[in-house]
Parts: structure tokens; sequence; C-alpha cells
């Protein structure tokens, strides 16, 4: 097996880009919204993707890529994909693209309870329980401390929302733990991409058309947001990321990861002119520094190789 390395120069600059292209997806959906629901989006954004990835996918020698032994695995995560996918498009309706972000980044805390609940060797320490109590008194802080100066059905509709990208997180980390605890966590990291990609298109197109979200406007912004998506963040992105869990030590990709949130937020206020509320800040440095908590203590409990 290969050892990983600490991260030097190079990987930090490319996790850096990497986490200024994950801050902008929900931003670049909101900006396209208008001509292309976003629900629209996720499904053909889905279905490119998955043309790109389908040509690196390499399997061992006999085995399919339709092989009965990954039916029931392949459909488990293509729909926990999709549904995560379909929480977070109708998420972005109702609430901004930063709450979308902060609430979508809280999967890592559900991961960790959801392995504490499946694997033994995956319990969580006090640490960890900290962690995810300061987490989730965030959430509440950031629900309750909604926007006071807004009218009833407006605060209405941006609690909505929040609870939609909340259950979006939850889902995101529905589909890790089925990737880990299934045998996909023994197949090639492009194979389990695209039974997510493959599957968020065929469920996700046909409930656009059901919901009444399927009309598109061409315009350069769709057509900038659906490539963008497609390309940079669904295809060369996660592939990158891949790429770097092979050659890296995940723990210290892991603590970059959390500048996602960070530049979604950014760009929300900046690009979108979204409003910043106290308890959103106060709400937010609550949930991150405890998802921190938990992530960095289960690397500590795990001994270097």
């Amino acid at each position: 097996m290969q050892e990983r390395q600490a991260l030097d120069a190079k990987a930090s600059s490319i996790m850096f880009g990497l986490c200024i292209l994950w801050g902008l997806q929900q931003i670049v959906v909101k900006l396209a919204a208008e001509d292309i629901s976003p629900l629209m989006q996720m499904a053909l954004r889905s279905g490119l993707s998955a043309l790109l990835v389908f040509p690196l996918i390499k399997l061992a020698q006999g085995q399919s890529l339709w092989s009965r032994q990954y039916w029931f695995s392949g459909a488990l995560v293509a729909g926990l994909f999709a549904t995560e996918f379909c929480l977070l498009a109708e998420a972005l309706r109702f609430t901004t693209a930063s709450h979308t972000v902060v609430l979508l980044y809280t999967a890592p805390i559900f991961v960790a309870l959801g392995l504490h609940w499946k694997l033994p060797a995956e319990r969580l320490t006090w640490k960890q329980w900290s962690g995810i109590a300061l987490a989730f008194l965030g959430i509440v802080t950031t629900f309750l401390g909604g926007e006071r100066e807004s009218s009833l059905q407006n605060l209405s509709h941006v609690i909505l929302g929040d609870l939609l990208a909340l259950c979006a997180g939850i889902f995101w980390a529905s589909t890790t733990l089925a990737v880990r605890l299934t045998n996909l966590s023994e197949a090639p990291a492009t194979q389990t991409l695209f039974y997510q990609l493959f599957g968020g298109f065929i469920c996700l197109l046909p409930m656009a058309f059901v919901l009444g979200q399927s009309e598109i406007r061409w315009s350069m912004l769709t057509i900038s947001s659906l490539l963008f998506h497609a390309v940079m963040i669904s295809f060369v992105s996660y592939l990158t990321w891949f790429w770097l869990l092979k050659k890296y030590l995940a723990s210290r990709l892991g603590v970059f990861s959390f500048l996602t949130p960070l530049f979604g937020i950014l760009f929300g206020v900046v690009i979108l002119n979204e409003p910043l509320e106290r308890a959103f800040i106060i709400g937010t440095s609550m949930v991150m520094l405890g998802v921190l908590i938990v992530s960095l203590s289960g690397r500590a409990k795990q001994p270097s190789r």
C-alpha cells in the first residue's frame, strides 16, 4: 500500500483552489435560477458529468459495471445522492446560498454519528461528543435567530429552506456511510462516482418535469452554469480530490475542506448581495468549530502509518 504524504505546497494550493470551486457551487446555481431551475441544473449536470466519468472507469478483469454484486449498493448510493441534490435544489429556492452551504457542510457530524452506531472502531470520544453538541447548538442558533425584520411569510420560507439544506447534509452523510459500509468501499472511485451521477440524472430529470421545473431559457448564464458544474465540479474537482486522497494524508486534506463554507458565505455576500445576520454568524462559527473538533479528534485516534 502506498504511504500517504504530508501536505506540501502543491497539495495545499490545489486544496485551496478546490475549496474556492466548492464554495462557488450554490452561488452559481442561485445566479442561474431565473433561467433554469436549480433542480434542472442538478439533473443535467449529473448526466453530463456521468458521460465524462464513464470512459475513465477501470474495473478488474472479469468484473462488469452492471454486475449483480453492485446492484444494491449502486442503487442505494444513487438514490441517496439524488435525494440530497433534490433537497439542495429546493433549499436554494427558499433560503440564501450562504445558509445552504453552511448547513450542507454539517454532513461530517452525521457521518461520525453513523459510524459510531455501526462500527465499534469508530466510537466517538468525549471530545467528539462535545463537538457534536456545539455544532447542534450552532444549528439551533442559526434557526432561532432568523431575520427579525422580515415578514412572517419570508421568515417561514427561509426556515423551510434551511431545514431542506440540513436534510441535504444528512443525505450527503448517508451517501458517505453507504459507500463506506458496502462493497463500494473496495470499488474504484470512478465507478462509485458514476453510480451517483448516473443515478442522480435518471432520478432528478423526471422529477423536474413532475414538479413543473423543467423550463429552460438558454442563455450564456445557463450554459456557463451547466459547464461549470458538470466539468469543473462533478468531473475535475471530484477526480482531483480522489487523487489527493490517494497521495496525501486525509486528515490534513480534511482540515482544508472547512474553508468551503467560508468561501460560500463570502461569495454569497459579494456576488449575490446576501445579508449576514448576527445569529447566522454566531451559529455558523459554532457549527464549524464543532465539525472541526469532531473531525480532528477522530483523526487523532488513528495511529499514523
